[in-house]
């Protein structure tokens, strides 16, 4: 138990007050390393927190929580349908038909995954809707062959509003003059841009009625499902399954984001936990700011440490004097840090701009990235678990120090005095 004596010693050796400012400017450097290292600690997780949610709403906004297919077709998807939407957690769900082709333009061709896909019921599992630069989801009508698709893909077969594409289906048939393969001309009516460049290079939306008449089904591939929480999809879609597994053909199977997009998201994991361990490593060089610090304090303060020990005090005492100085110094760098990392993290993004206009260039060019801002989404259990750390690694620095002082001998530290 630490008494008030040994807490007001210990307050007052942070600084030095006659003999040796040298001290006191070690400690307030060491202050100041440790704030530095939080600071950039929380605001760089913040940032990636920021990354990681940002490219999550982008890929599942175009993608879904879950799906539903058969190999063959997904039989009465109509009933399928209405039995699921009577799920509570379930947002949404639509029908879609999922093929691959390749689109025409002169003598340009690129290579798309094919999505048909009913406009009134895809606007409930997708952003695709809120994400068009030209034109409206709801000008898909069947029987139209119409077709929407993404700006890049656009950028790429140098086409616009009201051209004709060829779409090549990877089916043939067969006619009097032999294999043909199978051609159909479609009108672009629609451009999205959401940000991705999986999506808006090769993503093409068409009618579900046309693409089953163009790719010969008779039932679409699944259906996409919207949760109304995205960290439960794979409980929520594989209960919806078990429900459903008399209205299903043996050959169905469920998938859900984090089976599609596993490598992807792992990545950004551990992404950020390296972050989080190489800026560690800034608020540990200040720790050992800190070591030098008690070590050069426990040298000068040999005379006080003979006379507290001469009046009584214990070496375990002398122990925690020296140490509540280092744990002073690591908390003030430590409150310090979590205010200026919370209040950029919270303001980074329009610190970041205004940065930008004084150099008169930008950071990340939209021309490069497709996230041309720094997003930002500080967690407080991130917060803590910085701050945790952090003095965990100043409480550490002081041990040293404070042992050499409780080891000394009042005789030999008064000898020359």
């Amino acid at each position: 138990m630490i008494s008030q004596y040994e807490a007001m010693i210990g307050l007052r050796y942070v600084r030095a007050r006659r003999r040796n400012h040298f001290i006191s400017f070690i400690s307030m450097s060491s202050m100041i390393g440790v704030a530095l290292g939080v600071a950039a600690l929380i605001t760089v997780i913040s940032v990636m927190n920021g990354f990681e949610k940002e490219l999550k709403d982008r890929i599942l906004g175009m993608a879904s929580h879950a799906v539903i297919e058969d190999f063959n077709g997904l039989n009465n998807w109509e009933r399928v349908i209405g039995e699921v939407k009577q799920h509570p957690d379930i947002d949404g769900a639509a029908p879609y038909l999922h093929a691959e082709g390749m689109l025409t333009k002169d003598n340009l061709v690129n290579g798309v995954i094919i999505r048909g896909v009913l406009p009134n019921e895809e606007i409930n599992v997708a952003v695709v809707a809120d994400k068009m630069v030209s034109g409206s989801l709801s000008n898909l009508e069947a029987g139209k062959f119409n077709i929407i698709l993404g700006s890049e893909l656009v950028r790429n077969l140098g086409i616009k509003i009201g051209d004709k594409v060829t779409l090549v289906a990877p089916q043939a048939n067969l006619t009097p003059a032999g294999i043909m393969p199978r051609l159909k001309r479609f009108k672009l009516i629609g451009i999205f841009d959401v940000g991705m460049h999986e999506f808006d290079s090769g993503l093409a939306l068409i009618h579900m009625e046309d693409s089953l008449k163009l790719f010969k089904k008779l039932n679409p591939t699944g259906i996409r499902l919207k949760t109304n929480n995205i960290l439960k999809a794979p409980i929520i879609s594989r209960e919806i399954a078990s429900n459903l597994s008399d209205s299903l053909s043996d050959n169905y199977w469920v998938i859900d984001w984090t089976q599609r997009h596993s490598n992807f998201f792992r990545a950004l994991k551990t992404e950020k936990t390296v972050m989080f361990v190489i800026l560690t490593l800034i608020v540990a060089v200040a720790a050992f700011n800190i070591i030098s610090t008690l070590v050069m304090a426990v040298s000068d303060k040999q005379s006080d440490i003979a006379v507290l020990r001469t009046l009584g005090a214990s070496p375990k005492s002398i122990l925690q004097i020296f140490m509540i100085q280092g744990i002073i110094i690591g908390v003030i760098g430590i409150a310090i840090g979590v205010l200026g990392g919370v209040w950029m993290a919270t303001n980074i993004e329009t610190l970041v701009p205004a940065l930008e206009n004084i150099l008169g260039f930008k950071f990340l060019s939209p021309d490069v990235y497709y996230i041309s801002d720094l997003p930002s989404d500080m967690h407080w259990n991130d917060v803590f678990l910085v701050s945790a750390v952090s003095f965990v690694l100043c409480l550490l620095a002081t041990i040293y120090p404070a042992l050499r002082a409780a080891k000394v001998l009042p005789a030999e530290a008064l000898r020359y005095e």
